[in-house]
């Protein structure tokens, strides 16, 4: 029986390689607290992202969460609920209330002609999110900030080694913040980082993640604990030496899904954008049921008794999560909600066989093949 096919595997260098990286700790004794893995990891960063200034953190979520705090936000924060759980708790746990903006249809970024229409006297922020890689309108968005005086973090989890118009992704907005989560593209077991330009920011940054310590014996702040360990930075700089690799390996699958999967009735890919160079991080497919002939959630579960476990990726959207019952209007972003209930995340990473890719389509298609005759219903 085949082993189960998730929707994402952690990349991994070889053991011998991540050892070699991690011997040193056993002389140095230095495991946290900004060590020299830790320094290495932030400048080697620095250079691939093509960025000013990053600083290191445990999490993604704490990227998200210290950020807003360093910016000492209050009001109201524009944002997306076609997202996942930490876009919108790390708003809500920071005392801030999302204000949600629907989507656009196909490359479901956030709808910037629904944004101004938002914005009140106690807005104080957008944080719009790179979906699946997909570049927002960071033009659109800035011409926005800048009319109103808003500051613009960039939830960019999904989009390292993602450049539009030559730039690394980590330059725009106030400030991008970036998830190493194991399942990301690229991982450092666990760990986020901050891309910014303000260096006063940056020192309150750091102090946030660091108990609110600014000096050997001065602690003037109440902050937490986000900084990232020795060997989750190490884990950083042996992937980093395979990251070109890693997304090329990518790109190829993405584009096996393309070859099998364009233009069959019911099924809209993931756009290719215009002057964006992709990391391939996700490939969702949207199933038009009616087209298509079975459901989202049927095509699910067909490919579920093959062991290939996709995702309903973003399902359900984070303004109908039970913990906010009641409190937000799903009505007011209903492109959100019509794509949260038809998407569906195939299989892609590095390491996955292109035959497996091709067994994953031709399982699509022919569940395509039955509805259309009547027959995939038994």
């Amino acid at each position: 029986m085949q082993d189960k096919i998730f929707v994402t595997r952690s990349s991994m260098p070889e053991l011998d390689e991540y050892v070699e990286e991690i011997r040193g700790l056993w002389s140095s004794h230095w495991l946290t607290n900004m060590g020299e893995k830790h320094k290495k990891f932030q400048e080697q960063l620095i250079h691939y992202l093509n960025v000013d200034n990053v600083e290191l953190l445990t999490n993604g979520h704490m990227a998200l969460e210290l950020t807003m705090q360093a910016m000492h936000l209050e009001g109201e924060v524009i944002t997306t609920p076609f997202t996942f759980a930490s876009t919108t708790h790390a708003i809500v746990r920071n005392g801030l209330e999302p204000v949600f903006c629907d989507i656009n249809s196909d490359d479901f970024t956030i709808n910037v002609e629904e944004i101004e229409k938002l914005v009140t006297d106690r807005t104080c922020a957008i944080l719009p999110v790179h979906v699946y890689g997909n570049v927002c309108n960071v033009e659109e968005i800035d011409r926005i900030a800048r009319k109103y005086g808003l500051k613009v973090i960039y939830d960019a989890a999904h989009s390292f080694g993602v450049s539009y118009q030559g730039k690394g992704i980590g330059q725009f907005g106030d400030a991008a913040c970036f998830s190493f989560h194991a399942t990301k593209v690229f991982n450092s077991i666990e760990g986020g980082a901050v891309c910014f330009l303000d260096k006063e920011f940056g020192r309150e940054l750091y102090r946030l993640k660091n108990f609110g310590i600014r000096g050997p014996e001065i602690v003037d702040g109440v902050g937490a604990n986000a900084k990232m360990n020795e060997f989750c930075a190490a884990m950083g700089l042996c992937n980093l030496r395979h990251i070109n690799e890693e997304i090329e390996k990518r790109r190829k699958i993405a584009e096996c899904y393309r070859n099998y999967l364009e233009g069959v009735e019911g099924i809209r890919l993931n756009p290719v954008q215009r002057l964006v160079n992709s990391n391939y991080a996700y490939f969702p497919i949207i199933i038009e049921e009616t087209d298509f002939g079975a459901s989202r959630n049927e095509l699910y579960e067909e490919l579920a008794k093959h062991n290939i476990i996709t995702r309903k990726y973003f399902y359900p959207l984070t303004n109908t999560f039970a913990c906010f019952h009641n409190k937000y209007d799903v009505g007011k972003t209903p492109v959100a909600l019509y794509i949260s209930k038809r998407v569906l995340t195939l299989p892609i990473y590095g390491d996955l066989d292109l035959a497996i890719t091709e067994k994953i389509c031709r399982i699509i298609l022919d569940c395509h093949r039955r509805a259309a005759s009547k027959s995939f219903f038994g």
